[in-house]
């Protein structure tokens, strides 16, 4: 039995082994955490395809600037007739080795030989700061179509990089509102209209609305139409227009089709817009002479005027009134060149010192409202250029700005109905205002958006 040493001290067990075990499990602790830290580190959110597109979009212009160099600006450059690409991009102010290397980066995405003018590009461009010596290239981007984008940017190692962007189209149903400012064209063009969707609204109201008198500064307008819109909001192609309102008149668009296959408009009533005759049967043109006697400009004595004069400038278009046939294309007098248009229920319209005809036009020919028939001209007894416009009821001239003619048809029973449930939901959208509608032409990105595109990656 072992004795007890008094100069020994005692050993105790017990507070060792619980500091051996707590120290265990601290560094396992630690250790878990350590590794959970390694093993799982912060996931990024992935960026959304329209801040993918817009940062590729913009990656050569917002690079740093070079050492001897400014910091890059944009340069909006069109290819010019019989110029080549490489020539166009060198006229930015490049070197032309440069200017072939950014060719050469495009071959295989793009023809680069057979370029045609008018193409356009954008390149950033990075000045020497001592101002000797050509511009350095910092990168290109070029819209190959509507939803297409080629990019030309440096590397870290200054080595051109080609990437193509290919945005997703996607369809949808705009609402584009504003205030006259200029035109009517100016008008629905900057809030987003495109081309065909202007000529057509401007083709309904032409029944109601004179353009040249009868608009003015801040008339409200407002339409809703189709159209195939990319991620950045670039306007590929214009659909329907399904709603048109200008200064208060409002036209829906029924799927109630006419001769030509068209949809028809029609108001708020379910009466059909298009009126049996055109208030004025040219775009754009202003009355210099009314209806009644007058002082004959060339002749020098009063007689009666039977008609209303625009004036506008030779080879100005000249529509069809309405629907009919020609009755004729003649030569007449001191009407000069003339033509005369049969419509339904006795009803003539007469055109008078014509230019020419327009192909096909002669006795005998079914035309359409609205299509051109003539062109403003000055021949026979005229002063000017103009064209002198008639309205014949029964064999007799009556007043164009006065005369009671026949009105559109009316929406009743179940296509009535139908007209109602799709005007309602026309109506919705309107109160519902749509999406804002920008420049579909304007590809540049704001300082927020490049800012918001910066954040997304950190």
């Amino acid at each position: 039995m072992q004795e007890f040493d008094p100069r020994r001290s005692a050993t105790r067990w017990a507070p060792r082994i619980f500091t051996a075990v707590a120290g265990m499990a601290a560094l396992a602790l630690g250790w878990k955490l350590t590794a959970d830290d390694v093993s799982a580190p912060k996931v990024k959110a992935p960026l959304d395809p329209a801040a993918l597109t817009a940062l590729q979009h913009v990656a050569f212009a917002s690079a740093e600037a070079q050492p001897g160099f400014e910091r890059p600006e944009n340069v909006e450059v069109k290819v010019r007739p019989g110029e080549t690409l490489q020539g166009a991009v060198q006229r930015a102010g490049v070197a032309p080795e440069e200017a072939q290397a950014v060719v050469a980066a495009l071959k295989g995405a793009v023809d680069t030989v057979n370029i045609k003018a008018g193409m356009a590009f954008e390149a950033a461009i990075a000045q020497r700061r001592s101002q000797r010596g050509p511009a350095r290239l910092i990168g290109l981007s070029m819209r190959t179509s509507p939803n297409s984008t080629l990019t030309v940017s440096r590397t870290f190692d200054g080595a051109l990089r080609l990437r193509e962007l290919e945005e997703k189209v996607r369809d949808e149903k705009k609402v584009a509102c504003g205030e006259m400012e200029g035109s009517f064209y100016e008008s629905v063009a900057n809030v987003g209209g495109t081309p065909a969707v202007i000529s057509e609204a401007a083709k309904l109201f032409s029944h109601k609305i004179d353009f040249a008198r009868d608009i003015h500064e801040g008339d409200r307008f407002c339409l809703v139409f189709d159209r195939k819109v990319t991620e950045s909001g670039r306007t590929v192609e214009a659909g329907d227009l399904e709603y048109a309102e200008v200064k208060g008149q409002k036209f829906y668009a029924f799927d109630r089709r006419d001769s030509d296959g068209k949809q028809q408009f029609f108001d708020e009533l379910g009466k059909n817009i298009k009126g049996f005759l055109l208030r004025t049967p040219v775009d754009g043109a202003r009355i210099t002479s009314t209806f009644g006697m007058r002082k004959h400009p060339v002749l020098g004595f009063t007689r009666a005027h039977k008609g209303v004069d625009f004036g506008a400038g030779t080879g100005t278009p000249i529509l069809a009134a309405g629907d009919g046939v020609v009755l004729e294309a003649r030569r007449w007098a001191g009407y000069g060149n003339w033509l005369r248009i049969r419509h339904s229920g006795a009803w003539d319209t007469g055109y008078g010192h014509i230019s020419r005809y327009a192909p096909g036009i002669r006795p005998g020919v079914h035309v359409r409202q609205g299509q051109v028939v003539a062109y403003v001209g000055a021949t026979g007894l005229a002063t000017g250029p103009h064209l002198h416009y008639e309205v014949w009821q029964n064999g007799e001239r009556v007043n164009p700005i006065g005369a009671k003619v026949p009105q559109g048809t009316v929406l009743g029973g179940s296509e009535l109905a139908a007209f109602k449930s799709q005007k309602a939901r026309i109506d919705h959208l309107l109160a519902e205002g749509g999406e804002p509608v920008g420049n579909p032409d304007t590809p540049k990105l704001a300082s927020a958006d490049l800012d918001r595109v910066g954040r997304s990656l950190r």
